[in-house]
């Protein structure tokens, strides 16, 4: 079957998640994840065939959650990746190509967009923090969320999916995602309330479920 490609809306929101308040810098990738030089150099120079390419985006993606922590050598060759992909939202785009942990990385990495944007904005916080007077702890969520809900939620929660996702809890990252992704559309409609500008959060929500989920069956 032919997947389609990520959602238009979804893929402005492309982005590597940025370490924040929370210990991203301080993890490190496991033993045995690099990147194959020659693969890279032949990346960056067009010779490398289409079974390398997808070779390559897959070590790419196992090694994106620790992007902050890479060992010099391996951040240098990262580095050349994204460059020739044309920067870090080309390089998220170029890793949806390929199915799998480069597809399903790069579309976890739109949802952390979302936690990132909202996170900022006083209507989400106010909706999200109304919506815990009535359900402390939203399903799915119950040993991810702190008692007190604040402009950090959102960033904790995306670390969280980062941090599963490098860990290798591949199973753990998109089920953390998907109810993270679900308590905002229930609080939607009242962030709306409160900020009319927040018309389109439910449409890009939506697509963003969509675009997971499609990845994730095919991992």
């Amino acid at each position: 079957m032919h997947e389609k490609p990520l959602s238009k809306i979804a893929a402005e929101l492309l982005h590597l998640h940025p370490p924040g308040s929370h210990p991203s810098a301080d993890r490190s990738a496991p033993t045995g994840f690099a990147l194959d030089p020659v693969a890279v150099s032949e990346f960056v120079a067009d010779r490398l065939d289409a079974p390398g390419e997808a070779a390559l985006a897959d070590q790419v993606a196992r090694l994106v959650p620790f992007h902050w922590s890479l060992p010099n050598t391996i951040a240098a060759e990262l580095s050349q990746v994204t460059d020739h992909v044309g920067g870090q939202p080309e390089l998220l785009a170029w890793l949806d190509r390929y199915p799998g942990m480069p597809r399903l990385t790069a579309r976890l990495y739109v949802l952390m967009g979302l936690l990132d944007q909202y996170s900022s904005d006083d209507a989400v916080v106010t909706a999200l923090r109304e919506f815990r007077q009535r359900t402390p702890y939203p399903e799915g969520l119950r040993g991810y969320l702190v008692p007190e809900t604040d402009d950090e939620t959102l960033g904790s929660l995306a670390y969280r999916i980062e941090e599963e996702l490098g860990d290798g809890r591949t199973h753990e990252s998109v089920e953390l995602a998907l109810a993270t992704e679900q308590w905002l559309r229930q609080v939607a409609p009242r962030a709306e309330e409160l900020d009319p500008r927040l018309g389109d959060m439910d449409e890009l929500l939506g697509h963003t479920r969509e675009d997971i989920r499609s990845a994730a069956a095919e991992t």
